[in-house]
């Protein structure tokens, strides 16, 4: 009887293993493609800032070629307006 418990032990022990074995794999599986989405979508951020950036150039330039003049800063106002 303790030789059959023992068995049933060591079965036991082996099932617990592959069944731990097995979820450390899908989570290792779900967090590298979390990891390469992420990754995916970093990646299509900096391209659409970069045409954003590069938007924003085009812009400037043609103010700048059409000959709109910069904005002056405005005049310095006294600190304290209310005496």
């Amino acid at each position: 009887m303790a030789g059959q418990e023992s068995d049933n032990l060591q079965q036991s022990t082996a099932d617990m293993t592959v069944f731990v074995q097995n979820l450390l794999q899908q989570m290792q599986t779900r967090f590298q493609t979390m990891s390469e989405s992420l990754i995916g979508k970093i990646d299509e951020m900096g391209s659409r800032i970069d045409e954003l950036e590069q938007s924003i150039n085009n812009l400037k330039a043609e103010m700048g070629t059409d000959g709109v003049s910069e904005a002056k800063p405005e005049d310095p106002k006294p600190a304290d307006e209310s005496s």
